[in-house]
């Protein structure tokens, strides 16, 4: 309490912080300057998109570009929202699954004593090294194999697995006293619920920060739609929009590729921003000490 009546650390805005912000305005405007790119750009009539040199800011904002991106869709024989659909339905499964497998493989990697575990980890920390289209090819034999092209497991089975949320999880439950879970089998609780109500509770940032991560994968995944998919009404939002500008003229395809490029870009800086405060705030004050 002394330290913040003094101006060190203070709760509410202090004259002491204005060289912070000082220092950090500039990083901060050279972070957003994508952001407010990819705004402009999708309100930009095709005079500005094609113009030299080109403009960063929005002069003469429009919809058309929107409205020919929507029009253009309905000339397909598959509509916009089963593509929006698909992408939903695929998303919420693969984040809700992964998270929990990965929450529950690092509890019993970070709490449990059982042979192999060291190599369990150890695969998994090399899994991290391997990029998508290292493993493309073994994905799509065993996809083939196991029969499931032109199926929504095509599209979930291949990202369900994440390393980096496995690694980020079990990490923060390492810093969970075992003298608490072991208070838990004290109390007579069950292996699920000392999972559910007690281990889960503590870990909601790496939660969150995993589940913002699977998101990003899933949500802008094309992969799967282009390697295991033919049936036209089960592949993604990001594939169709992906490819949407090729199938139209060069210059109406630009500015319908930047609009389809700000649809594909909201949910994610919407998601970050609902998520950032409560992965920081929480990790900073955890209750783990």
């Amino acid at each position: 309490m002394a330290l913040r009546k003094i101006g060190i650390n203070p709760t509410r805005f202090d004259k002491s912080q204005i060289k912070y912000y000082i220092i950090l305005a500039p990083f901060v405007a050279f972070m957003l300057l994508p952001i407010i790119f990819i705004v402009n750009h999708a309100f930009k009539p095709m005079g500005e998109l094609f113009a030299f040199p080109p403009t960063f800011f929005v002069k003469n904002p429009t919809l058309e570009n929107f409205k020919n991106l929507f029009r253009a869709a309905q000339q397909t024989n598959i509509p916009f929202s089963r593509y929006l659909f698909n992408s939903f339905l695929i998303t919420v499964i693969v984040v809700s699954f992964s998270v929990l497998i990965s929450s529950m493989a690092a509890y019993v990697l970070s709490k449990k004593e059982f042979r192999g575990k060291k190599w369990g980890m150890e695969l998994n920390n090399a899994a991290l090294m391997f990029v998508p289209t290292a493993v493309t090819i073994p994905r799509y034999i065993m996809i083939s194999i196991l029969g499931m092209e032109n199926t929504y497991l095509a599209h979930i089975l291949p990202v369900l697995a994440m390393p980096v949320g496995l690694f980020l999880i079990k990490q923060f439950i390492d810093q969970i006293p075992n003298e608490l879970i072991e208070a838990g089998y004290i109390d007579g609780a069950s292996e699920w619920t000392i999972f559910y109500k007690l281990i889960l509770p503590l870990i909601r940032p790496a939660i969150a920060t995993a589940a913002l991560l699977v998101f990003q994968v899933v949500w802008n995944n094309i992969e799967t739609s282009d390697l295991f998919i033919t049936d036209e009404s089960k592949r993604t939002l990001a594939f169709y929009l992906g490819t949407f500008s090729a199938q139209t003229n060069m210059v109406v395809g630009q500015g319908i590729a930047a609009a389809a490029s700000l649809i594909m870009f909201l949910p994610n800086i919407l998601l970050f921003i609902i998520l950032q405060s409560k992965v920081m705030n929480t990790m900073s004050h955890s209750g783990i000490k």
